[in-house]
């Protein structure tokens, strides 16, 4: 374990009392938020993702720990264990190089090699093996037996020559030649299948593609993939072969000997029936599992930017989730989003009932005092958000356009039903739309983020993964937030540091059962929370309106008393302490200095007091979309237009510009200077500027440019026409200027 923590240290690039007391805590049942926020003293500081690595690359490194027993144990059951090899497998440092050890003895089923050695071909194919100047057919002579199926020289070579392929291909050191030489040199090579052409459309910039798999980015080997597994690309992956054989001669071929001759024609079989295809699915493996890694950090970072996203808080919210045909359903919340009220209008078309919809959208909007209202941003959206334009409500009243990404998932989820049993699917999913404005975060972890459409390609990717990592920026989002506990829902309280969902579901029983908590303490009273999950859970449970004001802050309750004991050596109440900062400014933190808790922890609690609760979440600011640009036939190129950014992948940024339908600014096209990495320049929900390249509406696709001088490229068909402005700018010229125009025009052009 030491060599692993030495390991871990040095590859992570911090010191090995980190990496040990880390791993302690973890191994003490001690989660990622928990150590970061209340163990600073014991890990140096270490922030939540340094301590994530380290509890993967341990779970790593005792996997292959794992593996190597089960070699181990094997290699005694075959009685071929010796202290050499013994020694090898206990000093593979990967599993590739473990298994390539292991590969000789690993049972399998009946080869060519087996075949050669039980017609007692293997003494010639040692003999041949050394390279020797001695005639390799007069030797073979020796070998030929009608008896063994042995009819003649030629057979007797080519079994000799088939052990010599299996030596190779079973050769540590050979396989971790091919398998560098593979990673360094091989390409992905995509073609399309013949007469599948014009169903393959979305993949025809994979019909005639290479490309070197060392440079691949990760979308690229995820599509050409996809593109396989739908049975439209035909893809190997593969280096030139006569270089991978030349390399092989290099390192097996010995002189100019008659021998040598047969060991070169073992090289060839060896290459093209054993080690090409092992390593072509070994690379294909490591090529994948890079995909992977790296789609699934884009990933876990868009989805972090979406959590985090600056709620609008307790308001009373209407929220609509527009249609045509069907209608619009809306619904109203009070300030904790509890359900008042819901209906349909139908201010569109066919219906167009526009008067009795404005008049509903008014009462309804005084009578539950609501104070901003929430427009999906699916079908009818920017309709709907005209219409409302339309209606003189009060400035007061902020609209806001809403992403329902997933708002149909959840809304035909279990946790839905369970929530509104009495009401279905529409007004479900306007609730989402409106508790998403109020509080993004509590609604979000209500849906499978996979369904959310912040990722690229997160179908294709390791699913497991996928949910370790996703479940990883979930809790850390809920925790760096903190749950109100008195009105958090259960799925919200699942991922609070040390609950889980047994313990998430008791809180909420207990809670309908007895009424709100009236401190921390009093949550151990929930069936099966134990000290364990109440020490790694408390400091991130808040109950507002507490008696004791360190309730409702990220305070643990293990440091309670060193905060009593700040207020009592000035004389004063915990409550003075928060409200008056020339009291905070009197506190000497070395004063509270123990064994358990140093400055890092006093330093935490100092400015906990100074803002208790505080959500980290940016202050809400109310967006809007260009007018009059609604759907994709109102866009031209040339356009400037404001936009929110939906999703950031290894190749630029898809930007909702109000039109259903989001366009991609290319990586190319982010930023004036060079961009290697579009998460340094954009994130998930930000406000951009963007001017309209393009825009193929046969395709669906729009695209964009964050470049200051963006060059729109027109097609030779299209005629570049006026872009529409904000109402607010648009200047309309009188009939005499225009009549005065009309006239010039005459003159110069003789009528």
């Amino acid at each position: 374990m030491q060599a692993h923590f030495q390991r871990i240290a040095k590859e992570l690039s911090v010191n090995l009392k980190q990496v040990a007391t880390t791993v302690d805590l973890l191994d003490q049942g001690g989660t990622v938020p928990f150590i970061a926020r209340y163990r600073k003293e014991l890990t140096g500081s270490l922030d939540e993702v340094q301590i994530a690595d380290i509890r993967d690359r341990l779970l790593q490194l005792r996997e292959l720990d794992k593996r190597k027993e089960a070699v181990l144990k094997s290699l005694k059951e075959q009685e071929k264990l010796t202290d050499e090899l013994e020694k090898q497998v206990n000093e593979a440092e990967t599993m590739a190089r473990l298994e390539d050890i292991y590969l000789p003895y690993k049972p399998k089923r009946r080869t060519k090699a087996t075949i050669a050695r039980e017609k007692g071909l293997e003494p010639l194919a040692k003999f041949i093996f050394e390279q020797t100047n001695a005639d390799p057919y007069t030797k073979a002579a020796d070998f030929v037996d009608a008896e063994k199926q042995v009819e003649d020289i030629e057979q007797a070579l080519q079994g000799a020559r088939d052990i010599m392929a299996e030596w190779m291909n079973e050769d540590p050191e050979v396989r971790a030649k091919m398998r560098r030489f593979f990673q360094e040199k091989a390409v992905f090579k995509a073609r399309v299948y013949p007469g599948k052409e014009v169903e393959a459309q979305k993949y025809r910039d994979y019909f005639e593609w290479e490309e070197g798999v060392a440079k691949a980015p990760s979308h690229r080997v995820l599509a050409m993939r996809r593109g396989e597994s739908e049975m439209f690309l035909m893809l190997d992956t593969v280096p030139p072969e006569d270089d991978a054989i030349e390399l092989l001669d290099r390192q097996l071929i010995q002189g100019h000997s008659q021998s040598a001759e047969q060991v070169k024609l073992a090289i060839r079989d060896c290459y093209k029936r054993l080690l090409q295809p092992s390593m072509e699915t070994e690379l294909r493996m490591i090529s994948k599992k890079k995909a992977d890694e790296e789609a699934i950090d884009v990933f876990a970072k868009n989805m972090k930017e979406l959590l985090m996203e600056a709620p609008l808080g307790s308001k009373n919210v209407m929220a609509i989730d527009p249609g045509f045909r069907t209608g619009c359903k809306l619904v109203c919340l009070d300030k904790q989003g509890s359900l008042l009220h819901f209906e349909a209008i139908y201010p569109h078309e066919p219906q167009r009932q526009t008067t009795k919809a404005g008049a509903t959208i008014k009462h309804l909007a005084e009578k539950f005092n609501i104070e901003a209202i929430a427009i999906g941003n699916g079908t009818a959206g920017r309709e709907s958000e005209t219409f409302l334009s339309t209606l003189g409500l009060p400035k007061s009243i902020t609209v806001v356009m809403v992403n329902e990404s997933g708002a149909s998932i959840y809304s035909a989820s279990q946790i839905a039903r369970d929530e509104f049993p009495n009401e279905d699917i529409t007004v479900r999913g306007a609730v989402s739309i409106g508790r998403r404005l109020m509080d993004p975060l509590a609604e979000l972890v209500k849906i499978d983020p996979k369904s959310i459409g912040v990722g690229q390609y997160q179908h294709d990717v390791d699913q497991g993964a996928l949910k370790h990592s996703l479940d990883d920026v979930v809790m850390s989002c809920v925790n760096a937030v903190g749950v109100e506990v008195n009105t958090a829902s259960e799925q919200l309280l699942t991922y609070v540091a040390g609950l889980g969902p047994q313990l998430a579901k008791n809180i909420v029983e207990y809670r309908n059962e007895n009424g709100p908590f009236k401190d921390r303490k009093s949550i151990k009273n929930v069936t099966r929370l134990g000290e364990k999950a109440f020490e790694q859970a408390a400091g991130f449970l808040r109950i507002r309106g507490a008696v004791n004001p360190l309730d409702e802050s990220a305070v643990h309750p293990e440091s309670y008393a060193i905060v009593n004991q700040m207020a009592k050596d000035l004389k004063c109440s915990v409550t003075d302490l928060i409200q008056k900062e020339e009291l905070r400014k009197q506190i000497d933190l070395k004063n509270y200095i123990t064994e358990q808790i140093g400055l890092p922890t006093l330093k935490d609690i100092l400015s906990e007091l100074a803002k208790p609760g505080r959500d980290p979440r940016e202050q809400f600011e109310a967006f809007s979309f260009m007018e009059g640009v609604n759907n994709m036939e109102d866009l031209r190129a040339g356009m400037k237009l404001p936009g929110i950014v939906t999703n950031v992948t290894n190749f630029g940024a898809f930007v909702d510009i109000g039109v259903h339908q989001d366009g991609l600014v290319h990586i190319s096209h982010l930023s004036d200077t060079f961009v290697s990495n579009p998460a340094d320049i954009v994130s998930v929900q930000q406000r951009v500027e963007v001017t309209v390249l393009e825009v193929d509406a046969s395709r669906k696709r729009i695209s964009l440019s964050m470049k200051g001088e963006a060059k729109p490229q027109v097609k030779r068909s299209e005629k570049p026409k006026s872009q529409p402005q904000p109402k607010a700018k648009v200047q309309k010229e009188s009939e005499g200027d225009l009549a005065s125009k009309l006239a010039a025009l005459r003159g110069k052009f003789g009528g």
